[in-house]
């Protein structure tokens, strides 16, 4: 095997590991990765965002969102309301709730983070950082 594939299978592995993980870590939150993905998406915005726009930063298309979002307000972390600068579009909001469950997940990804990279060095983990971003071309 070449070392391209090698890496592409290297970099597969570390990728489900850290999947399992966060799905682990999310279940007693009662979250899923992609409904964490949306909170953290809202956090970041720091501001409620369409649903058209929450399924562009997501990378998704806005009907796989409405799964999400119904998930999430039915939990009481999110509530949609109608825009008031556009009635036909639906903001989604941060509820108080959403925001203390989005810090708990914030950190149930750390606790992945350190699993996965704690067996490397400081500096070990930056210049993995910057080689993994040469490569993130997007």
């Amino acid at each position: 095997m070449d070392t391209a594939s090698e890496l592409l299978e290297l970099v597969h592995r570390i990728s489900r590991l850290s999947r399992h993980g966060y799905r682990h870590r999310l279940e007693p939150l009662g979250l899923s990765p992609s409904q964490a993905r949306a909170l953290r998406e809202l956090i970041e915005a720091g501001r409620p965002l369409r649903m058209v726009r929450l399924a562009e930063a997501l990378r998704i298309v806005p009907r796989s969102l409405t799964p999400v979002v119904d998930a999430l307000e039915e939990a009481g972390l999110v509530r949609r309301e109608i825009d008031p600068a556009n009635r036909r579009s639906t903001l989604v909001v941060i509820t108080p709730r959403g925001a203390e469950v989005y810090e708990r997940s914030r950190e149930a990804r750390r606790e992945v983070a350190r699993d996965l990279f704690g067996v490397l060095s400081q500096e070990q983990r930056e210049r993995l950082k910057e080689l993994l971003s040469e490569v993130d071309r997007d």
